[in-house]
């Protein structure tokens, strides 16, 4: 009734001169059903009315309070008269929100939920709005999130809250029709928050409350603010927008399958035994014992298998696929005293048809996997890595897979996305060792007749400042960068030794007796048995990961690189909470360039999980479209030697989540990414009606039979002198022959 009377006053004597609005200010939160059910629905409308609904409904409405407080409160609840009504209703000139400033994010009284579940969703609270109270104007007041009471000016946490709710306030605009005319930051500056006291900060200007004159100084999230407010909001930036281009000939489109399904059940034509058919009785073979028919050999046929994922592959139209060896299966014991013959005529016989399909395999020697670490048994239970022995048995096993399967693989990859979260500097130290001498094996031993490359396969994410306009941020994402790809790579693709960063963080953490880890030391030789062990830089990314130099939450805190994971809740996000970042894909490659020059650079893993009850794999199509469109950009625009591209995974059944292929009921469904990735594929880029047509030289169809030929060409060079010898002798005979016949006759 106060603000009735109030507004009835400005309405009639100030109005007319001053020409302004007048409204009252409402609180509120969001609130969704706990299971979509019907009387969970009517609970959400309930909680609603008690909170917002109570002063909203009387003014935007009717002039009485809602059904739901009448019905639960009875008696406790105030009538109004029919005046008292008609002299409520009506009285605002805009609708006045304030939402997560007071009541939202747990502040809320519990009753007040009715068992429902509180939500931070500014979107559907004003589409609400809009359709409960008949599409007012609407002006947000007040809005905000929180940052601990400990945190400084990096106050990233903050940042993306506060673009999540103006990113939801124009979706709800653009999208919605609601008519929101303006928006309002809380609050200026840090202060005082009520029961929270001084434990949170609210502010975008920092306010040191020990100091002696309360200096205000700008944060992060003025400087976010400020770019909000200049651009009126979310423009599209140009180098996110999608661009038209093809990628080069010969370039490697590809898909990975950690390891291929190995089916080794013998085909029937393998079976000795002799049966009899009994056709009177029991209509089923009968076995003869002590007959037996002569064994033949063995033949890639007999692995049905095999067929099945050749066929699934070709209609990918890929050009490579990327699949891992079982080391801890064709070596047992970890050396060649035993040897599983079968598993590895399965690996000849998949690579020998794959190429007959003109399918590159690229073939990972080892890479590692929870269990024993895919490592045999023996060097599993000896330290694994971190045992000097493991090295040595990692070189004999490549000397194995080069001799029995490099006439098919020309294409090889040492070590297939080393963990760093899981890996001790002195395993990382060993498996340096361990991929540089293969590399020299395979260069000096089995280069020059193969003609194959070889190299290392990391895992690279990207990693970006949380806040953009922070030094500090900045310094920490390139340290994360150093540690999580720059520890294996530096090495390797530059100066031979690990990164001046690395141990320049380890020396000052351990000089404060906080830690005691210590990164080996190389000698000289073996900087130069590791410095150039390449052939090209493989890399897998899946997403990129948000860093901050502010401790704002313990959960996600690494105290001993002392930095913050943060989440942009605004980014899309898989159904595992993978966020999705095309762009990340491109500052990485540029990384990679920038840090290790013109190197070759293959992408040999990309991919995203979804969900497996969903039809449609919608996301997989985006995420595929998008990243691939982020690497043509860095080829194109970045001039990065980007020369292929896979994309994870090859199907569910191997990668449940990830596939491109479904797998229910013993059958492999393709999913509409396959289809898209296919189309990706066929027009080798993203061609538009300027791009100039690339004409590509036909590519000869592989032949590993051909192998044997090329190198013994001196002797195949004599065969054929002492073949051409042969046939002129006997043309020579012949005709000599019939001169001395015509000459008797």
């Amino acid at each position: 009734q106060a603000h009735a009377k109030v507004w009835h006053l400005y309405n009639d004597h100030f109005r007319p001169a001053q020409r302004g609005k007048v409204s009252i200010a409402l609180s509120s939160h969001w609130i969704k059903p706990q299971r979509m059910t019907e009387k969970n629905i009517k609970e959400c409308q309930k909680s609603l009315d008690f909170v917002l609904g109570w002063f909203a409904k009387p003014i935007f409405i009717d002039g009485d309070y809602p059904e739901s407080m009448r019905s639960n409160l009875s008696s406790l609840l105030p009538e109004f008269s029919e005046a008292e009504k008609k002299y409520i209703k009506g009285t605002a000139d805009f609708f006045a929100l304030s939402f997560g400033a007071t009541l939202s994010f747990q502040l809320l009284d519990s009753h007040m939920k009715f068992q429902q579940l509180e939500s931070i969703s500014l979107r559907q609270l004003l589409y609400w709005i809009n359709s409960e109270y008949n599409n007012p104007q609407i002006f947000i007041v007040e809005n905000s999130w929180f940052v601990s009471g400990t945190t400084k000016r990096d106050d990233a946490k903050y940042i993306y809250y506060l673009k999540k709710f103006i990113m939801e306030t124009l979706k709800a605009i653009r999208y919605d029709g609601v008519n929101v005319f303006g928006y309002t930051v809380w609050s200026l500056l840090d202060g005082f928050e009520w029961h929270r006291g001084y434990s949170i900060r609210r502010g975008l200007f920092y306010v040191d409350f020990q100091s002696h004159d309360k200096k205000l100084m700008p944060k992060s999230s003025v400087l976010f603010y400020e770019k909000v407010i200049e651009k009126n909001g979310f423009p599209p930036s140009p180098e996110n927008q999608p661009i038209e281009g093809i990628f080069p000939c010969g370039f490697a489109w590809g898909i990975v399958d950690n390891y291929i399904q190995v089916d080794m059940t013998p085909a029937q034509f393998l079976d000795s035994s002799v049966y009899v058919w009994d056709v009177h009785q029991t209509k089923k073979l009968i076995k003869v014992d002590g007959v037996y028919a002569s064994n033949r050999k063995r033949h890639c046929v007999d692995f049905a298998a095999i067929r099945l994922q050749i066929s699934l592959l070709q209609e990918m139209h890929v050009t490579h696929f990327h699949f891992s060896l079982k080391w801890s299966l064709i070596l047992p014991l970890g050396n060649l005293s035993l040897i599983n013959h079968t598993l590895v005529h399965y690996y000849q016989c998949f690579a020998s048809e794959l190429l007959r399909v003109n399918i590159t395999p690229v073939v990972a020697l080892w890479q590692p996997m929870i269990e024993n670490q895919e490592l045999p048994v023996s060097l599993a239970k000896y330290g694994a890595w971190e045992n000097t022995e493991t090295v040595q048995a990692f070189v004999e096993y490549a000397r194995f897979c080069f001799t029995s399967l490099g006439d098919h693989v020309k294409f090889w990859i040492t070590v297939n996305e080393p963990s760093v979260k899981n890996l001790t500097y002195t395993a990382g130290h060993n498996l340096l060792k361990a991929h540089a001498k293969v590399w020299h094996l395979y260069d000096k031993e089995f280069r020059r007749s193969q003609k194959g490359k070889i190299s290392i396969a990391l895992q690279a994410d990207w990693v970006e400042p949380a806040c953009p306009f922070s030094r500090s941020d900045q310094e920490v994402a390139d340290r994360i960068l150093e540690f999580d790809i720059g520890w294996l790579a530096e090495p390797i693709f530059g100066n031979g030794d690990y990164p001046e960063v690395m141990r320049a963080w380890l020396h000052r953490m351990n000089s404060a007796d906080l830690y005691n880890f210590h990164l080996p030391y190389f000698s000289e030789d073996e900087k130069k048995l590791i410095q150039g062990s390449f052939d090209f830089f493989a890399l897998s990314h899946y997403t990129t990961t948000l860093v901050g130099s502010e401790r704002e939450d313990a959960v996600k805190y690494d105290h001993y690189l002392e930095v913050q994971m943060i989440n942009d809740i605004t980014w899309l996000h898989s159904p595992s909470r993978v966020a999705v970042v095309p762009w990340g894909l491109r500052k990485l490659l540029k990384w990679v360039k920038s840090k290790y020059g013109d190197v070759p650079v293959y992408v040999v893993a990309n991919g995203i999980d979804d969900d497996q009850n969903m039809v449609h794999d919608k996301l997989r199509v985006y995420y595929i479209q998008n990243y691939i469109n982020e690497a043509l950009k860095a080829y194109t625009l970045d001039n990065v030697n980007l020369q292929g591209y896979f994309v994870y995974s090859f199907n569910d059944k191997t990668a449940p989540k990830y596939g491109l292929y479904s797998y229910v009921a013993n059958q492999y469904e393709p999913k509409p990414s396959l289809k898209h990735y296919r189309k990706i594929i066929d027009n080798n880029g993203f061609p538009g009606p300027e791009t100039p047509e690339l004409l590509c030289p036909e590519e000869v169809a592989s032949c590993p039979e051909c192998h044997f030929f090329r190198t013994r060409k001196s002797l195949l060079a004599f065969i054929s002198f002492i073949f051409v010898a042969f046939i002129v002798t006997i043309f020579v005979i012949t005709y000599y022959s019939k001169r001395v016949e015509r000459r008797y006759k």
